[in-house]
């Protein structure tokens, strides 16, 4: 019976926020939790993938956290040292196969994809080492050398999580049983691009997207990705990449990654918002014409999505809001999910439901981006451990609207959050929620939505950004970058 050790880490580190990813943060699935129950994502389909074939999986570790800032050190050099110590008590193994993101980011050490693939290696050598990737990985050259082989997500939102996971097991698979010897190649595009330019479900990316899948239907393409690199990361490098992965014929992956690279470079111009987007002020005013014939409205706080990384704590649209008469007292009260601030969520668990307290909201952590609201506020919910997570919810009422806070780093896409503090979502006029665009859970209650182009460390308006190190020329930033496909 083959062997195969399976594991990985998963991290989107967005380095314009100040916070660092610590334990609080990371959920860690270790040994045999990670193979019963079956979830439904990556590591999921490496694991049902190898059982399905007979494979014996040796389990390590998988750690994963909400986009956030760069880990601390201590704790990823804390879960590399667990992992690898699996890896050496495993004894003789065959192969090994990762879920990984590709733009995990460690304080003072950099890319941790790079630094643990290499630190594989020096304990497993010679044995083929495939790994699975999100979409907005960020290739460095140490992965390039440490890996054979990688795949990437195709679709955004991240729906093919696990399909991308039996993807890489059956690589594993095909090299183990077939013969396969996996080559990369991959060519670099000078250009960045957010997560709300780039859907899967609308041109330019669904032709593009089309052409990877019909790409790996070719007699030995084992993998065709697009991988879009993190343009909320000011990292070198730090760029859309195309990846080919051959059966041994590396100078048919070269020409491959180099037209897929072309390809891409030609549509640059066509990437843009698909939904609705607009300034603040305009994004607001527009949709107060809106919630008597649309409700539930939805504004995306886009600049400070948590999900991509941002703090969660911008305070300037709520600003904007309770400046504004309408937005301030509309009935039932405009619901803002969710504000990150532990310190508030304690001291509305101390003075309990009903209570009446002058606190501080927002700028619990990011202090450049926007200062806390301070006012006196009532609190009208609370819910502890929502969702068997540890995380703490407080509904407190300022100003005139309703605002989620929490007692953790988490994403503000589930109106299961609202639903638990008594709300009902569908019956709320304009909802605020801290997203870009948005995911499928809140799509389904939103009868119109808009983009809001606000501040903070997930800023829409990339020119915005104050990058130092991202390599340039760089598309859009540089837009008359010119590059030579040789």
């Amino acid at each position: 019976m083959k062997r195969v050790v399976v594991g990985g880490m998963h991290h989107e580190s967005n380095t314009f926020n100040p916070i660092l990813a610590g334990w609080q943060d990371i959920r860690i699935r270790r040994g045999a939790e990670m193979l019963s129950p079956i979830k439904q994502d990556s590591i999921g389909g490496v694991v049902s993938t190898l059982q399905q074939a007979g494979y014996e999986v040796v389990p390590t570790l998988i750690a994963r956290a909400v986009p956030n800032g760069e880990w601390e050190q201590e704790v990823y050099l804390s879960l590399k040292s667990e992992l690898l110590d699996a890896l050496k008590q495993a004894g003789h193994v065959d192969a090994i196969c990762l879920s990984l993101h590709g733009s995990m980011r460690v304080a003072g050490l950099g890319s941790a994809e790079g630094d643990l693939l290499s630190a594989i290696r020096e304990i497993q050598p010679d044995v083929p080492l495939i790994t699975s990737l999100d979409m907005h990985a960020t290739i460095t050259e140490p992965m390039l050398q440490a890996a054979n082989g990688f795949v990437g997500y195709k679709c955004a939102p991240h729906t093919d999580t696990f399909e991308t996971g039996v993807h890489a097991a059956k690589m594993i698979i095909q090299t183990l049983e077939q013969g396969a010897k996996p080559v990369i190649e991959m060519v670099r595009i000078p250009m960045i691009v957010a997560g709300e330019q780039s859907e899967t479900s609308v041109e330019p990316m669904v032709s593009l997207m089309a052409q990877l899948k019909v790409l790996e239907q070719e007699r030995g393409i084992m993998a065709a990705s697009y991988l879009l690199g993190f343009p909320w990361a000011d990292t070198a490098p730090n760029s859309i990449v195309a990846l080919v992965v051959a059966d041994a014929n590396r100078q048919a992956a070269k020409k491959v990654a180099l037209q897929l690279a072309r390809n891409f470079w030609q549509r640059r111009k066509e990437f843009h918002f698909y939904n609705e987007t607009y300034l603040p002020e305009d994004a607001l005013s527009l949709c107060l014409k809106k919630v008597e014939k649309f409700a539930p409205v939805v504004i995306s706080d886009s600049g400070d999505n948590p999900t991509a990384g941002s703090s969660g704590d911008v305070a300037n649209f709520l600003k904007l809001m309770l400046a504004n008469t309408e937005a301030s007292h509309l009935n039932p009260p405009a619901l803002y999910q969710c504000f990150y601030d532990p310190k508030l969520v304690e001291a509305a668990f101390a003075s309990g439901e009903g209570a009446w307290l002058d606190a501080s909201l927002g700028a619990a952590f990011d202090t450049r981006k926007s200062s806390p609201v301070k006012a006196r506020m009532q609190v009208k919910a609370l819910t502890r451990d929502w969702d068997g997570n540890q995380v703490d919810l407080a509904l407190v009422h300022v100003g005139g609207i309703d605002v989620v806070v929490t007692s953790r780093h988490v994403g503000a896409y589930d109106p299961d959050m609202m639903r638990a503090l008594g709300v009902v979502p569908e019956q709320r006029k304009l909802i605020v929620v801290k997203l870009g665009y948005l995911e499928p859970e809140i799509r389904a209650i939103s009868r119109y939505s808009v983009m809001a182009l606000t501040d903070g460390s997930t800023n829409e308006v990339l020119s915005a950004l104050p990058y130092t190190k991202l390599p340039r020329p760089v598309y859009p930033l540089d837009p008359e970058t010119e590059v030579d496909w040789q």
